[in-house]
């Protein structure tokens, strides 16, 4: 919807969205260099799940997998609706910044956050930063502290700290044109925070650097396109550490606001990924997704792509959920496989009325995740897990070997590390596919599982001039990646090489590997890989490179523009060609 909310009596349900920051985009003014979610970047949101399930999902689940991240569900105290039902958006309407949510208390979460990290897996909050609660009754929220309209006492708010632009009747926002408007007056009365205000942005910044200071490694900010870009700015600017950031700016029509002006500060979810490989699956016309990048609105390295979120499953804007089955499986695992933007996955819970909350007690806190009830979990089908390890062996890669019938039936390559099939056809698919994949047998990932070099699916041989022949059923798919072979290697094409140096820094430093090689900026400053404070001294990071590959490496700390090589020779090492390596490094 273009006013990204629809009207419940009383209250409004936010679509969000995240936004992140990119490394080597020009900044303004008190910007900070811009982190990026580096090579293992796929996010899975786990709408609405206990920090305890997430916790136990990180270990046996995500880490395993290859998953980048978790998108977590707003940890603020909010409001309780009791006679609402529980609804799943009372979670956006904050009454303090106090971490006791129906999802656990602050003792949680931090559990969450440090059981996640050690399982290779980064947190990223989603963050409600433009308005409180709204709505002409009291109450008391998830914390137990009471609140109204323009007075939330246990963050120090009152009616000063908000916007009260005087139109309409009522402060709501009507004319979605009017710039003003739409970042002064109200989404159906929740009270819009007066970002300008440094008290206001003080506070706000208390509450995401007090996340930080539990270990979260990012934000998605959630109804950006209401806040100025100047104010997001400034707050972001004295945030600790480079949190990745996305946000929320959904494109609107003629005239409106458009998620192009929030790029230069952080990526931003692009709502027409959605759109053109929904209806592409939907409607079994793939041909025309070759071109992708050049049918979005921004491009790829501003971007977070997804096929549905939160929101769109329960507007309607959405083209295909995990109610349409197969298709969407299909699409889900299309993104993870094609080139473009930073992917998010979507992991729900089942629902028939669009207002539901999660699974819960019968007080409102939310039930542990069982995905045999209640839970859809999407993020576990194979088409999307198996495609995830897909994603992180073929990154960094660019599209090659394109094959389409004109129609519903599609292949193509990612370098020389992997290859994909799809067939939205009503009959099987039966050809010869010409790749870059070397030579060697492979498990088809999209239909079994590899361990130990033996597959539970479908083999093929591709031969040394890297062709294979396949039959792939009706609506179904074929996926093969170096990583995923049972012969013809024992080794991988690419390896997952860990920097980590120990290094002190001062507030605003941020340190960066960079190298001879394009993965790693071909040491362009404005470039790098950004490394993760999160075991502070030691700085880490996770980048693929190609196996059996001597690299030259130095490391950088940033600081807004100003860029401080270490000392001494280029650091050199040879990838090998085990699928994983580290080193260890003290800073020069």
């Amino acid at each position: 919807m273009r006013s990204r909310r629809w009207a419940i009596p009383g209250v409004l349900l936010l679509l969000t969205a995240v936004a992140t920051v990119a490394i080597g985009r020009p900044h303004q003014a008190d910007a900070k260099v811009d982190a990026n979610p580096g090579p293992r970047d796929v996010i899975v949101h786990l709408f609405e799940w206990p920090w305890a399930s997430i916790a136990s999902e990180c270990t046996n689940v995500l880490g395993p997998k290859g998953f980048g991240a978790v998108q977590v569900s707003p940890p603020q105290e909010h409001v309780v609706l009791s006679g609402s039902g529980y609804p799943w958006w009372q979670d956006y309407q904050p009454v303090s910044y106090q971490l006791v949510s129906r999802r656990g208390n602050r003792a949680a979460f931090a559990s969450m956050v440090s059981t996640c990290h050690a399982a290779g897996v980064k947190i990223y909050v989603d963050a409600v930063i433009n308005h409180m609660a709204g709505g002409a009754s009291t109450g008391t929220g998830s914390a137990g502290s009471s609140y109204s309209h323009y007075a939330y006492p246990a963050v120090a708010y009152g009616n000063n700290d908000f916007h009260h632009c005087g139109r309409n009747g009522n402060d709501d926002i009507v004319n979605w044109a009017d710039r003003w408007e739409v970042q002064n007056c109200e989404l159906v009365d929740l009270s819009d925070l007066a970002t300008e205000s440094s008290y206001v942005r003080g506070k706000i910044d208390g509450y995401l650097n007090d996340l930080i200071s539990l270990g979260v490694d990012g934000f998605r900010v959630d109804a950006a396109k209401h806040v100025p870009v100047a104010d997001l700015q400034a707050i972001y600017g004295q945030l600790s550490g480079s949190p990745y950031i996305f946000q929320e700016t959904i494109e609107g029509g003629a005239g409106e606001i458009s998620p192009t002006e929030y790029t230069g500060i952080g990526d931003v979810t692009e709502f027409r990924y959605g759109d053109v490989v929904g209806n592409a699956f939907r409607d079994a016309n793939l041909s025309g997704l070759q071109n992708l990048p050049g049918q979005m609105l921004v491009g790829s390295g501003d971007a977070v792509a997804f096929i549905d979120n939160h929101d769109t499953q329960r507007n309607g804007r959405a083209k295909l959920t995990y109610k349409d089955g197969t298709n969407y499986a299909l699409a889900e695992a299309f993104m993870l496989a094609y080139p473009y933007g930073t992917p998010s996955v979507m992991s729900s819970f089942t629902f028939s009325n669009a207002d539901a909350g999660p699974p819960a007690a019968s007080n409102g806190t939310t039930s542990a995740v069982n995905c045999s009830s209640g839970w859809a979990c999407e993020h576990r089908w194979r088409t999307t897990a198996n495609m995830v390890t897909f994603h992180n062996a073929a990154a960094g890669t660019a599209l090659t070997n394109w094959w389409s019938n004109g129609g519903d039936q599609i292949a193509f390559g990612r370098g020389s590390a992997a290859y994909a099939v799809f067939n939205r056809d009503g009959g099987t698919l039966s050809r010869t596919f010409t790749t870059s994949l070397p030579a060697g047998t492979y498990c088809d990932v999209a239909n079994g599982d590899v361990s130990g070099g033996t597959c539970t699916g479908p083999t093929y041989t591709v031969s040394s001039s890297g062709t294979f022949t396949a039959s792939i059923p009706a609506n179904s798919m074929l996926a093969l990646h170096v990583n995923a072979r049972t012969s013809g290697s024992t080794s991988c094409a690419t390896v997952a090489v860990t920097f980590a140096v120990n290094a002190t820094t001062v507030w605003g430093e941020n340190i960066y590997v960079l190298g001879n090689r394009a993965e790693l900026s071909n040491w362009n400053t404005s470039g790098g890989v950004a490394l993760s404070s999160a075991t502070y001294p030691v700085w880490q990071g996770t980048v693929s490179l190609p196996a059996n590959t001597t690299v030259e490496y130095k490391y950088v700390k940033k600081n807004g523009s100003a860029v401080t090589w270490e000392a001494g020779a280029n650091r050199t090492l040879n990838t090998g060609t085990a699928c994983t390596k580290s080193v260890s490094d003290t800073w020069h």
